[in-house]
């Protein structure tokens, strides 16, 4: 990886601060969560535990099976992922909700569904082209790529385990009785759909361009 530690460092650090602001504005959204919120969301609901803590459990657990399968994908930006990206997003809901009391009316819902997309696109392509770890999560589609020898491209093998995520939470939430629609919506479908794609795009044409100085 060409670039400086300091360079790669900012874009690791500013990367995962990206996802965690992309988590918190689908939450405001209303309209359903990212893949891999829905699942947390589905099970800590079910759990009764918080959402920060369950996401930190399962990034661990997460973590044990990428150390096996996909060593190099475990970094600094792997331990700082796991650990920051859940309880940021639990702060920005509290700072709108309980400080700021926005009242999200439908064109900020809006508005905050597509930044949710954009960012957490854009989060993920900036901190892995730092090349300083891959969060447990974002591995699993490295991870699946790898197993099928490249025949599944990342974009791709990132959809499978979105998908396979929101069923998850599904499953979950509606074991507990919570409302579905909580954590489902059409940002929970724009996001399995879509993120995928939008991490290799701002990662080929904006990210790794951005740290290597190369087109």
């Amino acid at each position: 990886m060409d670039g400086n530690l300091g360079k790669r460092t900012a874009a690791m650090a500013a990367g995962i601060a990206i996802i965690g602001l992309s988590v918190g504005f689908y939450r405001l959204s209303g309209f359903g969560v990212d893949a891999f919120t829905c699942m947390n969301l589905g099970i800590s609901g079910f759990l009764n535990v918080g959402f920060g803590s369950w996401q930190l459990i399962v990034n661990a657990v997460i973590l044990i099976a990428v150390f096996f399968l996909c060593r190099e994908c475990i970094g600094a930006g792997t331990i700082v992922n796991m650990i920051c990206v859940g309880y940021e997003a639990d702060f920005l809901c509290w700072l709108a909700q309980d400080v700021v009391r926005v009242d999200m009316i439908l064109p900020m819902r809006i508005g905050a569904l597509i930044f949710g997309c954009l960012f957490a696109g854009l989060g993920v392509a900036l901190y892995m082209a730092a090349g300083m770890g891959t969060a447990p999560y974002d591995s699993t589609a490295v991870v699946l790529e790898k197993i099928t020898r490249g025949r599944l491209p990342f974009q791709y093998a990132r959809v499978c385990t979105d998908a396979t995520a929101v069923a998850v939470g599904i499953i979950f939430c509606l074991a507990a009785e919570n409302s579905l629609w909580q954590i489902v919506g059409i940002g929970t479908i724009c996001n399995a759909c879509l993120n995928g794609p939008l991490i290799q795009f701002f990662r080929s044409h904006i990210c790794e361009p951005l740290l290597t100085g190369k087109k």
